[in-house]
């Protein structure tokens, strides 16, 4: 089979290996694609791996080699699933393969937060530290979350990892989860939202992009949280009412937020989340250590393998 891979730099942009995938057929790796060069990389090719591009309706109708569309994340709202189905083109994402890494960077998020390490380590470099008339500072208030109360919005596993480690820290957990009506092995106080929002010191988003959840950081509920409450998110851009969460910011009703994510990737210059006080952003890295890339491309593998071996599994469609 002919397989191609329409955007691989994100998820190898060198220090992995493509050569797994290259067993299973002819391959060709595109490290990017513009939209317009989809159809014409497709080409013949029978198998399509995707990161971001966008596998639409109007370009799946056009093709006719595909059978199978491996996207290389869990998310698989770039495939048009409805199209691809009634193509009979099989659609696979890759789910569970950065637990433990994005877990690990919502805490790293809320770290910095309470420290501002980066903040401070550059105004050492710039000459601070050794021009200062005592022998130490700080510029940002600093926080300590043993004895604060961490609320979880979304207790799937990224949100139980978050909950473990934030319990290690001493933290107090609340969790609601749409899915979880009791309380599990894994620590946490299933609660309903209000009760979130009320008694918890920072607010950490690991839930699926819903109708429910979509803007459920917003002025109505973030009303509802304590004073100075921190916000984190680390899982979908569209959780949040950027909009809201900026005024907020800016008034000090809440302390200080960090993201991973925007509502449009990558951002733009008028998000508003740009014009906010006490706020982190980074470019939706949280995914990327080498050891989840690792388990991506295995289970990217995978699904290719047991997708010609006629038994396909993580399919979406």
């Amino acid at each position: 089979m002919k397989i191609v891979v329409l955007d691989g730099y994100t998820e190898n942009p060198g220090d992995l290996s493509w050569d797994t995938l290259g067993r299973l057929g002819e391959l060709t790796v595109y490290d990017r694609t513009p939209q317009d060069q989809v159809i014409e990389r497709i080409g013949n090719a029978e198998i399509v791996l995707v990161n971001k591009v966008q596998m639409t309706k109007k370009i799946i109708e056009q093709t006719t080699s595909v059978k199978y569309i491996g996207v290389l994340a869990t998310g698989y709202n770039v495939v048009d699933v409805d199209a691809a189905k009634a193509k009979g083109i099989t659609v696979t994402n890759i789910p569970t393969y950065g637990t433990d890494g994005v877990a690990q960077y919502a805490i790293a998020l809320l770290l910095e937060l309470c420290h501002r390490i980066g903040d401070h380590s550059n105004t050492v470099s710039a000459g601070d530290w050794t021009n200062n008339p005592d022998w130490c500072y700080w510029n940002s208030p600093q926080m300590e979350l043993a004895g604060k109360t961490l609320g979880i919005i979304g207790y799937g596993r990224i949100g139980q990892k978050v909950g473990a480690i934030a319990s290690a820290l001493g933290m107090n957990v609340l969790a609601n989860d749409r899915g979880k009506k009791q309380d599990t092995s894994a620590g946490a106080k299933l609660v309903d939202l209000d009760q979130l929002f009320k008694e918890s010191d920072v607010i950490s988003l690991h839930c699926p992009l819903f109708p429910e959840t979509e803007g459920i950081i917003n002025k109505e509920n973030i009303a509802k949280m304590k004073d100075g409450v921190y916000i984190i998110n680390d899982s979908r851009g569209q959780l949040i009412n950027e909009a809201d969460l900026r005024d907020a910011l800016n008034s000090g009703k809440v302390g200080g937020a960090a993201v991973d994510v925007v509502s449009t990737e990558p951002i733009k210059m008028d998000n508003p989340l740009l014009e906010a006080k006490n706020m982190i952003i980074t470019p939706h890295m949280a995914w990327a250590s080498r050891e989840a890339r690792s388990r991506l491309m295995d289970i990217a593998v995978e699904n290719v393998e047991k997708f010609q071996q006629g038994t396909p599994i993580n399919v979406v469609s």
